[in-house]
C-alpha cells in the first residue's frame, strides 16, 4: 500500500507541480517528502481497509489528502493560460521541449500574483486574477 500512494503521490507532483519536483530533487529531500506524506495518510488507509473498502477507493482518498495542500496547480493554472491565451508561444515551447521549463518560471514570477489573490480553489476562475496572469504571462514572453 506504501508503496503504491508513493507513486501515485509522485505521479501527480510531476504532473501537476513540477515546480516543487524541481525543488525537491534540488534540495535532495524527494524520498524524505513522500515518507513523510505517505506515513502521515496511512492511519486512514488502514482505517479503510478495516471497513473493507475497495483499493481503489482508499488510493483515491488517500491521495486526495495527500495533495491537499498542492490544489489548485498553479502549474496547471499557467499552463492553461498560455495555452489559451498565447498558443503559438504554447505550441513553439511545446516543440522545443521548454514548455515545463517555461511554466516553471513563470510559476515564480507570478507568485506575487498569487499570493495577492491568494490562490485557491475558491476563486481560481477570478477573472481579475486571469488577467493579471495573462499581463505577467505576456511581460515574460515579451
Amino acid at each position: 500500500m506504501q508503496s503504491m500512494l508513493t507513486e501515485k503521490l509522485w505521479t501527480y507532483i510531476v504532473h501537476n507541480n513540477p515546480d516543487l519536483m524541481f525543488s525537491l530533487q534540488e534540495n535532495y529531500s524527494v524520498t524524505r517528502y513522500l515518507e513523510e506524506k505517505v506515513n502521515a495518510v496511512m492511519p486512514m488507509a488502514t482505517q479503510l481497509l478495516g471497513e473493507r473498502r475497495p483499493q481503489y477507493v482508499i488510493e483515491e482518498l488517500c491521495l486526495n489528502a495527500m495533495t491537499e495542500e498542492l490544489k489548485p496547480s498553479r502549474y496547471q493554472y499557467i499552463r492553461s493560460v498560455i495555452e489559451e491565451e498565447f498558443n503559438a508561444d504554447y505550441e513553439r515551447m511545446k516543440e522545443n521541449g521548454t514548455l515545463t521549463y517555461e511554466v516553471v518560471n513563470l510559476i515564480e514570477a507570478c507568485k506575487s500574483i498569487f499570493n495577492d489573490f491568494e490562490f485557491n480553489s475558491e476563486n481560481e476562475a477570478n477573472r481579475h486574477l486571469r488577467y493579471a496572469i495573462i499581463g505577467q504571462v505576456h511581460d515574460y514572453l515579451a
